[in-house]
């Protein structure tokens, strides 16, 4: 008899709605508490997702794992015409190792593609070395030229990246 590593639960895919907002919240104020210093521009975004992403044309997306609940999400800023900065993605701490992240990211980069994103970026910290190493793994590379134009935008940021489709 051998036996049956346990399986993952499901992974869904949710669109925004203002009942999910608290969980956009509240997943990025863990991650963003945990490591850094909540920035104002965090603040204003986390507490108005709908009045600072949503409304100007962006998205944000959350993982749901069947049993569990939403355990994550990322949201596509707009940031000029066709320019989209993926942000505040982030998954519980402990709902980490489900795969939420890498299913995220896939969906959020599908996205970008569909709303017709000509330039895909982020911002991120070197501190967040397994996120960076998923992004990379996702086809993002490191972009001199995003730092110098968006990377002032939060004082932790020393890691600006750009999607390159392979």
């Amino acid at each position: 008899m051998t036996d049956a590593a346990p399986s993952r639960p499901a992974l869904i895919l949710r669109e925004y709605s203002d009942e999910l907002a608290p969980h956009f919240h509240d997943i990025n104020a863990e991650w963003i508490e945990a490591m850094f210093v909540m920035e104002d521009l965090d603040r204003a975004i986390l507490r108005d997702p709908r009045g600072k992403i949503i409304d100007p044309g962006g998205v944000i997306l959350f993982v749901e794992a069947v049993g569990i609940g939403i355990v994550g999400t990322c949201a596509l800023k707009r940031s000029g015409d066709g320019d989209f900065e993926l942000t505040k993605m982030g998954v519980r701490s402990d709902a980490r190792g489900l795969g939420a992240g890498a299913f995220l990211l896939a969906e959020t980069i599908a996205r970008a593609r569909v709303m017709g994103a000509d330039k895909l970026y982020l911002l991120t910290s070197n501190r967040c070395e397994a996120a960076i190493h998923l992004y990379e793994q996702a086809g993002f590379e490191h972009d001199t030229e995003i730092m110098r134009d968006y990377g002032a935008c939060y004082d932790r940021c020393d890691v600006a990246m750009r999607y390159r489709p392979r």
